[in-house]
């Protein structure tokens, strides 16, 4: 006969569907879980979890890890587990929830003879301090290699001129480079590559000028700057976990307290990553793993700005299968069947096209709906109309007035449900909301009742005191090119000048600033971001010191949350400057701040807290939305142009021809480490030219994946529309100026997705 606890385990199993119990049934060995948006990844592993502990009786001496990528994601698991095992009366301990990085910091610091990692004597690289340091190695670059730099200025595009020579050197100063040695020295440290092994990776490919050695040098000198201002980055702490656990005595110590590892959204890892947990998993006894892997490959989405790569997972998951230990959770009720059977044409559709050349952006793996008997509460809701509608406005300012009106309808009916507004680009996101807060628009959601959170907008606090210090530098220093660059970026951000390439205007401050009678004459873009800037300096003679930061502030025209952020700001200031603050005392102490990241913004809400509150529209980024789901989903601005778009290079970046240096630079190094784990042939690496091909094949493929997790937020509506008239380029778009707008293609799936659901077209 059942024990209690047998009972209450076999109950809780019951809970869950197909996928999820040969999860939650996982006794010992490696397991791959692929799992589909909607699936219930987070709930199917929180129950394993609490499952294995009931079985296991795990206590502090050896304990089940679960691992996963931010810490809101870590306390969310955390949470769950507890519950589980409150349900179950069991002790709440025997498992740990940690991040990748904070696991291997624990790890790398309890050995610091073996990793060299003492906290009292070394710092983690704060993201300011980052950006400096790389500008420390281009400089340093630059005077090791003169030849090389001078060759780089003249190659590509230039035309001879004094005028585009120091333009071209601004942008490859403040701009590629910077951009090559992040982007290269990222991709390289956390595959485990060091500067000298990328050196003999580009002696691999036969160009006249390596863009892998430049890099290289770069990465070289970064490593020495961080040794030297005793530094860390967050590849160092994986790279000193593993230096631990390449020891054999602490290997073992640390196998002996793990049971087992889970790890959650298993397809954003780094093969170091996947080293590190495949060192804790082992089991000293057997060569067998005691690893967990749950992911789901089709929503990697961070590929083309971070080091993660799906293929590994893929890998992972086709490996298991070959031993009968894959798993997939493809039943998902989160969505109505349209939606469902919208998402999975959408992922056959672009996966049988050309679009992205040799790279192959989803797993095939359909979408199913839950069955009859499924325990979740309406799972697979019923659709709002048709649960799905395709719009073709006329441009994008007739989209947002059929988002609002929409939205009003929704919300009239269903009071108690959520939307959300999904966008590619944060500025399209204060587009949204600035319209649909203006009182003069066709649609006044405030007069509804109807709270808009635009949540691009709400995280601009945080970059209050970077502006302020940008800005505050420039009417320090108005002469220098970097300066006038940085705060003229900021303005053309905050729309207070029109939008335009600031780089000629900061290549020659003087001419711009006081312009000469035998200076050409300006343009009235140019005349009236001058006339701002020289409103700015004067103000900074006109004005107390401790006035400056609170003009800034207005000029800025920052909002409420950013007003109250610049006043305790400057108070802050006021009071570390002892009461007598001055360019020359407050610089140095904001700085500071910045770089030991010791100033909190002032938060009016919890914003977290409130994407998801009913009768309010939620402005977010496709990015970000990730994890979350709305009963209304629209996706607007849907253009070929921006998804999948194209990976496209100024004319004034062109410096070995039309290609971005980072770009070719992560596409050679990801080519070196395939074949170095046996994933691709042994063809040599690609020249610039294939690279270029193959970074911008991934691009699109990964722009797919990213309108797939896009369309699976939605449970009962998903509106999508591409209007025929909108903007060329949405960072120099202001609509309150009328800025021009272009006739644009729309993403090519809306087509077949109309072919293929009629009723979803509306006129």
């Amino acid at each position: 006969m059942a024990t209690d606890l047998e009972q209450q385990l076999a109950d809780l199993r019951a809970t869950l569907r197909p996928g999820q119990q040969e999860l939650a049934d996982w006794q010992d060995g490696p397991l791959a879980v692929s799992a589909v948006p909607g699936a219930g990844k987070s709930y199917g592993m929180a129950v394993a979890a609490a499952m294995t502990l009931a079985r296991q009786k795990l206590t502090r001496a050896q304990q089940l890890v679960i691992v996963t990528f931010t810490r809101s994601a870590a306390t969310h698991l955390k949470q769950q587990v507890r519950k589980h095992l409150r349900e179950l009366q069991l002790p709440l301990s025997g498992f740990t929830v940690q991040t990748l990085h904070g696991l291997a910091l624990n790890i790398a610091t309890r050995h610091p003879q073996l990793s060299g990692i003492h906290l009292d004597q070394v710092t983690l690289i704060t993201p300011n301090r980052h950006h400096r340091l790389l500008r420390q190695c281009v400089d340093q670059w630059v005077v090791d290699h003169p030849q090389m730099y001078q060759e780089l200025l003249v190659r590509g595009a230039f035309d001879g001129e004094e005028t585009e020579r120091l333009r071209r050197q601004s942008v490859l100063r403040s701009e590629c480079l910077p951009e090559l040695a992040a982007i290269a020295i990222r991709e390289a440290k956390s595959s485990g590559l060091s500067p000298h092994q990328l050196y003999d990776l580009a002696e691999q490919v036969q160009e006249e000028v390596s863009v892998l050695a430049i890099a290289a040098g770069l990465y070289e000198r970064y490593q020495r700057l961080l040794q030297a201002q005793q530094l860390i980055d967050y590849d160092d702490m994986i790279l000193a976990a593993l230096q631990v656990l390449d020891n054999l005595s602490a290997r073992h110590h640390w196998q002996q307290q793990v049971f087992a590892v889970f790890e959650d959204e298993a397809q954003d890892s780094t093969p170091l990553q996947f080293r590190l947990l495949e060192f804790l998993a082992g089991q000293r006894e057997s060569a067998s793993l005691n690893l967990v892997r749950v992911g789901d490959p089709n929503q990697a989405i961070n590929s083309t700005f971070t080091p993660a790569d799906p293929i590994f997972f893929r890998t992972f998951c086709a490996q298991s299968q070959q031993h009968n230990r894959l798993a997939t959770m493809n039943q998902a009720g989160r969505s109505t069947p349209i939606i469902i059977q919208a998402a999975n044409f959408m992922l056959d559709w672009i996966n049988q096209s050309d679009l992205t050349g040799q790279e192959q952006p989803f797993q095939p793996q359909a979408i199913q709906a839950v069955a009859g008997e499924d325990p979740q509460v309406n799972a697979n809701p019923s659709p709002e109309g048709q649960g799905l509608e395709i719009h073709t406005p006329s441009d994008v300012y007739e989209t947002v007035d059929l988002i609002g009106q929409r939205v009003c309808e929704l919300f009239e009916a269903n009071p108690d449900t959520s939307a959300a507004v999904l966008v590619r680009e944060n500025k399209q996101g204060s587009f949204i909301a600035e319209r649909l807060q203006d009182p003069d628009q066709p649609t006044d959601l405030a007069a509804h009742g109807i709270e808009i959170l635009d949540v691009g907008g709400g995280g601009r606090p945080s970059q209050v005191p970077l502006e302020m210090l940008t800005v505050l530098q420039f009417l320090a220093r108005p002469h220098s090119p970097d300066t006038l660059k940085a705060a003229l970026q900021i303005f053309v951000a905050r729309q207070r000048i029109p939008a335009q390439d600031v780089h000629p205007l900061a290549s020659q401050p003087e001419a711009f600033l006081y312009p000469g009678p035998l200076d050409p004459p300006q343009s009235e873009l140019v005349q009236q971001a001058r006339i701002f800037s020289c409103q700015l300096l004067r103000a900074r003679w006109e004005l107390p010191h401790y006035r400056l930061i609170s003009f800034l502030a207005i000029a800025l025209a920052y909002n409420a949350t950013e007003l109250a952020t610049a006043d305790k700001l400057a108070a802050r200031l006021s009071q570390q400057a002892q009461g007598a603050p001055a360019m020359t005392t407050t610089l140095p102490i904001l700085q500071e701040l910045i770089s030991s990241e010791r100033f909190d913004p002032v938060d009016v809400d919890d914003v977290e807290t409130q994407y998801l509150r009913p009768r309010q529209l939620t402005i977010i980024t496709m990015h970000k939305a990730k994890g979350l789901d709305w009963d209304y989903v629209f996706l607007p601005f849907l253009h070929e142009r921006i998804i999948p778009g194209e990976l496209r290079v100024p004319a004034h970046s062109q410096f070995l021809g039309p290609f971005n240096l980072a770009e070719v630079a992560r596409a050679q190094i990801r080519a070196g480490i395939h074949r170095k784990l046996s994933l691709s042939n042994r063809d040599p690496l690609p020249n610039i030219e294939t690279s270029w091909q193959r970074a911008s094949d991934l691009k699109r493929a990964e722009e797919f994946r990213l309108l797939y997790v896009a369309m699976t937020r939605a449970k009962r509506l998903l509106w999508m529309s591409a209007a025929r008239q909108a903007p060329f380029n949405w960072n120099w778009f202001d609509w309150q100026r009328q800025t021009k707008l272009d006739t644009q293609i729309p993403c090519p799936i809306l087509k077949p997705l109309r072919d293929r659901f009629p009723q979803a077209e509306v006129i």
